[in-house]
């Protein structure tokens, strides 16, 4: 069974909840104020910069994948004429 310093510290913990959770929306209504939208320039900038930067790993790992590729087609069929 709970002591009495245990059953204290349960219900000052429970008693403190209310407090807590109206400080947290608090502070999340503090920060949602702060909050900005980006504008349609900006979403079309860092889009562009994305699209790009996809396609260009895209070409880089079909150039890697096509250098290996070949080197161990290259390979196995060096050896399998031995």
């Amino acid at each position: 069974m709970a002591t009495a310093v245990e059953q204290n510290a349960i219900v000052t913990t429970l008693r403190s909840w209310p407090e807590r959770i109206r400080a947290f929306y608090n502070d999340v209504r503090t920060e949602m104020k702060k909050v900005t939208s980006p504008s349609l320039k900006e979403v079309q900038g860092t889009t562009t910069v994305v699209i790009i930067t996809v396609f260009l790993f895209a070409l880089y790992f079909f150039l890697v994948d096509l250098a290996i590729s070949n080197s161990l087609e290259r390979m196995l069929h060096h050896f399998s004429r031995r």
